[in-house]
């Protein structure tokens, strides 16, 4: 029966990994139908995420969805039934979604500050990003996926792969990956991101002496992340979301209470500082200093790097006719082509020499540096909760501040900056979005050239929707207030600091904290950016994460045996690949079918509602994950087919 090899997760060199399928480099596996399909795959995904994500803030990563469209279309329509093929489809659905991921971030603050979006000029800075973030991330392309193969884990690249094999092989990898789909779903489509008829939020909050908040998602794609990732990974995340919701927010909880009476929030005029509670905390100063763990944990991690990146350089200049050579050659062409074409960027959106040499060189320098850091986060955490928003925050200070200091402050230096940070963000994006689509290809046994190639189709025609989707729209983006139809809440960020930044009104004392906080963590030898990644989630997407390591961690504690130890590991991580591929599905088609009115959410009632629904759903979903997984018995018990014989 044919599966992906234990040692796709790890336990041996990337170097003597053997692929899936063994001979796939040296196959053709794109074609005219393949590219046919990308393209509207990426068009699709593309097109949905930037509504969905511009109406309600939330994106769902394409990738996982992409494979299982991907695997039907080539099964209904492709003669040879590439199991490569479809992998080339998932990538060019990830291609398209994380330019929209990116780009609703920040492109639509321009209108938002009464700015108007030119569409030439939104799509040149999208294209220059890919072709940037492309090259860069080749940079270290093959330290992160081989050198790292087994310590980075990439959840997300595994489930793809996990779905593409079940799709070729059937059995019982199949059967587990669809009881997963199944489990994930259902409890998806109770919830408020389709029917909205149970809770799925277990909340406890104190707005007394002591603010703080605990809160746990019932989410099955995050608990299938959980158990992918592993207990060590999930308790350094949540660790900082303990230090964030029990530790920052009670301290400045406790000085608000001997402000001034008359004392505003610095950015929410009407709200006395006495009477703020614990999200007004968390939105106005603690995200602040999350903000700034982001700022010192990404440039530690970029510079930790810099050895890498030469070394990476100098087996590209050494490179001769080799198969990896090529790839290599390829990538350096790609970034010198991004490189370029940031300038040309710069000076068509500025006409002006000075900005585009100093905008283009900050812009290169941070993307550079965020697109490693993206790609590297990307294999621990994937790309579904990858903290687009942090790094982004973090480039976009430093950009404004660089701006200030030139004394470029009018609306119009605005709206470069903004398209200076588009560009960044993008690159940002895609960074994470790439390397995730590029392991699934190395595990698979495919070719990185030519998934390179067709990534990068799939993002021009990502860019060219997302930019005419943003433009279409701008008259009911332009709205603001309650009645609003588009909240672009990540945008509104964006305008908020830049302007915040121009005017001179930002808490940067919240930011020095959170870059100390950083320093701190580093002289600890403790893993910045994952702590920083918990301090910046939600204590919800954190608290469900680590149970679903819990889960795996119970799994291998109550496994006696090292052959049924292995066995349920394998069912729990094909059942995780379900979970997440389930709950992308399921959550990607509910967001679509609530903002087009197809469905309109319920308000759970009785024992569904607050947080009965939330413990309901959790325990439903903890049983419902554990009986397929620990269905392998011991030598006393039946042991499942699949135990007999590797």
């Amino acid at each position: 029966m044919k599966k992906l090899s234990k040692d796709a997760y790890g336990g041996i060199k990337g170097q003597d990994y053997k692929p899936y399928v063994a001979d796939g480099k040296n196959r053709k596996n794109g074609g005219g139908l393949i590219i046919l399909f990308g393209i509207l795959l990426s068009v699709i995904f593309a097109a949905s995420t930037a509504y969905s994500g511009m109406k309600v803030g939330l994106t769902v990563a394409a990738g996982i969805p992409g494979s299982i469209i991907g695997s039907g279309l080539v099964s209904m329509f492709v003669k040879s039934k590439n199991i490569l093929s479809k992998n080339i489809l998932s990538g060019m659905s990830s291609g398209g979604e994380s330019i929209a991921s990116g780009m609703i971030f920040v492109l639509p603050a321009i209108i938002l500050i009464g700015g108007k979006i030119n569409f030439l000029e939104g799509v040149l800075v999208g294209i220059t990003g890919v072709l940037f973030s492309l090259g860069a991330t080749s940079l270290v392309q093959n330290y992160l996926l081989v050198e790292e193969h087994g310590n980075l884990v990439y959840p997300e690249a595994m489930a793809i792969a996990e779905s593409l094999v079940a799709s070729d092989a059937g059995g019982d990898s199949l059967k587990n990956m669809g009881i997963g789909f199944g489990i994930s779903g259902v409890l998806t489509a109770l919830t408020s991101s389709v029917f909205g008829l149970v809770n799925n939020t277990i909340s406890y909050v104190s707005e007394g002496f002591y603010k703080s908040k605990m809160e746990i998602e019932a989410n099955p794609m995050l608990s299938g992340i959980g158990f992918i990732v592993g207990f060590q990974v999930a308790m350094t995340m949540f660790a900082g979301s303990l230090l964030t919701n029990f530790v920052l927010i009670p301290l400045i909880g406790y000085f608000t209470t001997l402000a001034d009476s008359s004392a505003a929030v610095w950015d929410v005029s009407n709200l006395l500082v006495k009477e703020m509670t614990v999200n007004n905390i968390a939105s106005s100063y603690a995200k602040y200093i999350g903000a700034g763990m982001m700022i010192s944990g990404g440039l530690i991690g970029a510079i930790k790097l810099i050895p890498t990146i030469f070394n990476s350089i100098s087996q590209t200049l050494k490179a001769k006719s080799s198969t990896q050579g090529g790839n290599d050659a390829s990538g350096m062409m790609v970034l010198l082509a991004g490189t370029v074409m940031t300038f040309i960027m710069g000076f068509i959106i500025s006409k002006d020499i000075v900005i585009t040499l100093v905008g283009s060189l900050v812009s290169l320098i941070l993307s550079l540096l965020f697109a490693i850091v993206s790609g590297r986060l990307t294999g621990t955490i994937g790309t579904s909760n990858l903290p687009v928003s942090g790094m982004t925050i973090a480039s976009l200070v430093i950009m404004t501040l660089v701006f200030v200091m030139m004394g470029w402050k009018s609306e119009q230096h605005n709206i470069i900056l903004l398209l200076f940070a588009t560009f960044v963000v993008i690159v940002i994006a895609v960074a994470g979005s790439y390397m995730q689509a590029q392991k699934a290809t190395f595990v698979m046994g495919g070719s990185s050239t030519e998934m390179m190639k067709y990534f990068l189709i799939s993002g021009v025609v990502g860019v060219i929707t997302v930019v005419g989707v943003i433009s279409l729209l701008a008259p009911q983006i332009a709205i603001t207030g309650e009645d609003a139809p588009f909240a672009v809440p990540q945008a509104n960020l964006m305008a908020t600091l830049t302007s915040g930044i121009m005017q001179g009104k930002l808490p940067w004392l919240m930011i020095i904290v959170g870059v100390a906080l950083g320093i701190v963590f580093f002289l600890l030898d403790l893993s910045v950016m994952s702590i920083a990644v918990g301090a910046y989630l939600p204590i919800a997407t954190t608290s469900i994460i680590l149970i679903g390591a819990l889960v795996r961690v119970f799994v291998e504690r109550t496994s006696k045996e090292e052959k049924v130890k292995e066995e349920r590991l394998t069912n729990g991580i094909s059942l995780s690949s379900g979970l997440i591929a389930g709950g992308s599905i399921i959550g990607l088609v509910g967001i679509i079918l609530q903002i087009t009115g197809v469905v309109t959410p319920g308000n759970p009632t009785g024992i569904f509602s607050g947080n009965s629904g939330g413990y309901i759903l959790l325990i439903g979903l903890l049983i419902a994950s554990l009986i397929p997984i620990m269905k392998v018995k011991g030598s006393g018990g039946d042991v499942g087919n699949e135990s007999k014989k590797e």
